[in-house]
């Protein structure tokens, strides 16, 4: 048939728990996770990602997990060029692809592609750079925040790879990167998608998010970033500067106490879920779902059917 394939898409903010509901779904259809989240590819970065176990793997492939090492950049072009060619070979094995994740945007260059924003300039780059380690990324998102409010908005706190971008193609074009998304529109979509999105109640979520981050710290969190910080991945890298790896570091140099640590990384998620769930419910091609449960039998019934069943 032409025009755009059949697609399902299983998203959530942090901790809505797509990746049980996906264990769930691969006991009774042929699936295999294509893994739409943007710090899961990082090698070596399992507790703190909340990236499936060695056993869960083992019992559902999955795909663009441990792609790049921490010190390497993963953008959403390599993403969707390295996510349609998953996506065509477990085809091509007769099983169905079912994308897994919380990056928002990775999902949306997927299913509607990239926006024409101007080619990299090196030389812009490495005098917003100089900027950087001279006066640091807040003085970086404030200059965002004047040029444009939208980009800014949209980008997490302290991730200098997206905010330098976003200076670059302004001092470039003279062009917000918000206006080159807005122009690109996202209406012609390259997949035919049905995407479920687990949405808890705030309460619950936060809740999850405080109990899992315990979890995280009783698993070994803290020798893991002794590890990455060993291994050479220092402090200045956008890898390092995510969520929990951020103050854990400033605890492992004697900056915070443990419980402030935990703390600080509790409020941080719950902050990172709430523009999860900001984007989330802005998307009118999302079906939404309270728990894991309510979307199982929707999602089943969306995966009956797909070639490979």
């Amino acid at each position: 048939m032409d025009g755009p394939e059949d697609l399902i898409v299983l998203t959530g903010p942090t901790c809505s728990g797509k990746t049980g509901l996906a264990l769930l779904l691969a006991q009774r259809f042929p699936i295999e996770v294509v893994s739409a989240d943007s710090m899961q590819v990082y090698r070596r970065m399992d507790i703190a990602t909340a990236k499936p176990t060695p056993d869960q793997l083992s019992l559902l492939p999955h795909h663009l997990i441990d792609v790049v090492d921490p010190d390497e950049e993963f953008q959403a072009a390599m993403f969707v060029q390295q996510a349609s060619e998953a996506i065509r070979q477990v085809r091509a094995r007769g099983r169905i692809p079912l994308v897994v994740g919380g990056t928002g945007l990775y999902i949306r260059a997927l299913l509607y592609g990239l926006a024409p924003a101007p080619a990299r300039s090196e030389a812009i780059r490495a005098a917003l750079r100089t900027l950087l380690h001279h006066k640091g990324i807040s003085y970086l998102e404030a200059m965002l925040s004047r040029l444009d409010p939208a980009s800014a908005s949209a980008i997490a706190k302290n991730d200098a790879v997206r905010v330098v971008r976003a200076l670059e193609i302004i001092f470039q074009s003279g062009r917000r990167a918000s206006d080159f998304f807005a122009s690109h529109g996202f209406e012609r979509p390259l997949y035919r998608a049905r995407i479920a999105c687990i949405m808890p109640e705030r309460e619950r979520l936060f809740a999850d998010i405080d109990r899992r981050t315990l979890d995280m710290v009783d698993a070994g969190l803290l020798d893991e970033t002794r590890l990455l910080l060993g291994l050479g991945y220092g402090p200045h890298l956008r890898s390092m500067q995510t969520l929990a790896y951020r103050h854990v570091i400033c605890h492992l140099q004697g900056d915070l106490g443990l419980d402030d640590c935990i703390r600080l990384i509790q409020r941080d998620t719950r902050r990172f879920a709430k523009r999860q769930v900001t984007w989330m419910k802005a998307r009118e091609d999302h079906v939404f779902f309270d728990s894991a449960t309510a979307a199982f039998d929707a999602v089943c019934g969306w995966l009956r059917g797909q070639p490979g069943e």
